[in-house]
């Protein structure tokens, strides 16, 4: 029988995208959340919701005991993890199936081979599916850096061991960069997936990214359901994805197919998971394997018919898969786009927080929208910034293009700046168009510097009306009891646009200047250093009385599990410095000033 009631211990689009499939079948749904997504879509969505508390994904997403209550008093029978937080967290899941829960995502063990990206190295080779040359031991220090480098060659990519989306990646040029690099990605792979082990091997000079879709059940069936091509990104985390991909042979196809099924029977897999290759010159190597739904599983399931959510909730159930390989079937050509709340002007994609005013979704033959926001909804800094995925099919690549920049040109998204000028730069592109695009294209080749700004509504000081929590007495059933309500109030010069009040040393300083620039410090010039978006001071690089020079970085600010360098834009000496490490921060605050 299937599942009575499952708990989605996630946020976001792909929190919204599992209760509906859910729904479909007839299951009800739970939904936790922070107290800044109180009124989000996905719990308005769900048919009971749960308060986590706290406000950043540790405070709340990550905190293992809450969820675990949670699910103790919602009596959910199952937990579907969907991507980021804890679906690639061994210790999560075993505590999940410690409880008489099913967690619908592959067995703990394997997770535990395969979401630690060196272990699943080791597995892979023995598999007989050979990787990307690299280190199959966790790093101790930028030493052992320089020492790969000065063997393979530069650059070379330091990776997060666990987690994946290119968090807690960062590629090293040369020695004198390794020991910043690395301290960098083991701060970001810690915030984003609670662990902070890190990896490196060679970075190719111009590979694809491509992925196949596979699916397991426990009757010892294991499916490839198809490729994806993933190598349009930045900051090694992607914006388009599609399926099939361009001048691919299919018999490279199949045997990529047959290497991650491999890959999953080294490491008994069952449920729906991605094995990622890099392609370069007819050879692939094997990446890493993610043991959990992509963000991108849409282009397959345009393509091939399939709702792997469905799939995966009756797997996960002890159902056997209903298909054999010989009956997975591929017709015409699937393209996503994700639209992520960021500023690509000038190529260098910042992050862009704040309340989403307009909304429009595009509609016609052949197009999907899967979102976790609408308009009046908080896009926060605390979060990851995918604000929606636009998904399209048609019977041709060319078509399937033509398509999604129509789709494209239909949205509408005010109140934030998005990806989308940058997505449909790429998509006219004739090297997108023409298939020689690579990983390193977008930030290499594409041209985007010379996108110029989108004009976005300056904040401006109002009367906004402010949730404030408030404790009452009420009675309930004659018991008296204490509820917390969160209220409207009037709060004056509350900032329009940015979401919450921000609490902290420099809330009252958010004021004084509302200037958004291009770049990271303030005109050209200017002897005040100026943040470009609402963040968390992650550390502060100069001090009073330093010399600095143009462009050299005056702290690390970090918005959407991103991390910012912040630039001096003239050279002299730092007369003041106006915040510190854990300070918040808000768009056009003056950091320091420089004489």
């Amino acid at each position: 029988m299937v599942f009575k009631k499952i708990l989605v211990a996630n946020r976001g689009e792909i929190a919204v995208r599992v209760m509906r499939t859910a729904r479909e079948m007839g299951i009800q749904t739970v939904a936790i959340y922070s107290d800044l997504d109180r009124n989000a879509q996905h719990v308005r969505l769900a048919d009971e919701a749960f308060a986590l508390g706290g406000q950043t994904a540790a405070e709340s997403y990550l905190n293992t005991d809450m969820v675990l209550e949670i699910l103790r008093r919602s009596e959910a029978d199952a937990l579907h993890p969907g991507y980021g937080f804890f679906s690639e967290n061994t210790e999560f899941a075993r505590a999940i199936t410690a409880t008489g829960v099913t967690f619908i995502g592959p067995p703990p063990e394997a997770i535990e081979v395969m979401g630690d990206k060196i272990s699943s190295r080791i597995a892979a080779a023995e598999a007989g599916v050979q990787g990307v040359p690299g280190t199959n031991t966790v790093l101790q220090g930028a030493d052992e850096i320089i020492a790969f480098g000065e063997e393979f060659g530069w650059p070379v990519a330091i990776k997060a061991a666990y987690g994946g989306g290119g968090r807690g990646m960062r590629v090293v040029h040369g020695p004198a960069d390794a020991a910043e690099a690395l301290e960098s990605a083991q701060r970001e792979a810690e915030k984003a997936f609670g662990r902070s082990e890190c990896y490196v091997e060679r970075y190719l000079t111009w590979p694809r990214h491509i992925e196949m879709q596979i699916i397991g059940d426990s009757h010892d069936t294991m499916l490839w359901l198809g490729e994806r091509d993933c190598s349009s990104q930045r900051r090694h985390q992607k914006l388009i994805e599609e399926s099939p991909a361009v001048h691919f042979p299919n018999e490279v196809r199949v045997r990529m197919g047959e290497a991650a099924v491999q890959v999953a029977r080294r490491c008994g897999y069952v449920n729906a998971g991605t094995v990622e290759f890099l392609y370069q010159d007819g050879e692939f190597y094997f990446l890493e394997m993610n043991t959990r739904l992509q963000v991108e599983h849409p282009v397959t399931e345009l393509v091939t018919g399939l709702d792997l959510v469905e799939l995966q909730i009756r797997v996960a159930n002890g159902e056997p898969l209903p298909l054999q390989q010989e009956e997975i079937a591929h017709r015409g050509a699937a393209i996503e786009v994700r639209i992520n709340a960021e500023d690509p002007s000038h190529g260098r994609f910042l992050p862009s927080p704040g309340v989403i005013t307009q909304f429009t979704r595009p509609d016609g033959p052949g197009v999907r929208t899967d979102a976790g926001y609408e308009a009046g909804d908080v896009i926060s800094q605390y979060y990851d910034n995918l604000i929606a995925k636009v998904v399209v099919w048609a019977e041709t690549r060319e078509k399937a293009i033509d398509r999604m920049v129509r789709a494209l040109r239909e949205t509408t998204v005010e109140g934030v700046q998005t990806t989308i000028p940058a997505d449909l730069h790429i998509l006219s592109h004739p090297d997108f168009r023409s298939g020689s695009h690579s990983t390193k294209w977008v930030e290499e080749r594409s041209g985007l510097e010379s996108l110029a700004p989108s004009p976005t509504p300056l904040m401006t000081e109002t009367v906004d009306e402010v949730a404030v929590p408030t404790t009452i007495a009420a009675e309930v059933d004659g018991r008296l009891v204490e509820v917390k309500l969160y209220l409207p109030q009037q709060m004056p010069g509350a900032l329009s646009g940015v979401g919450p009040l921000q609490q902290g040393p420099t809330a009252a300083r958010r004021r004084s200047s509302t200037k958004t620039n291009s770049r990271s410090g303030g005109a050209s010039g200017s002897d005040k250093v100026t943040v470009p978006m609402q963040g968390t001071v992650v550390k502060v690089l100069v001090e009073v009385g330093q010399s600095i020079e143009v462009g050299q970085s005056v702290l690390i600010l970090e918005a959407m599990k991103m991390e910012n360098s912040i630039l001096a834009e003239r050279s002299g000496t730092i007369k003041e410095l106006r915040v510190e490490a854990g300070d918040s921060v808000g768009t056009g605050d003056v950091v320091a000033i420089i004489e």
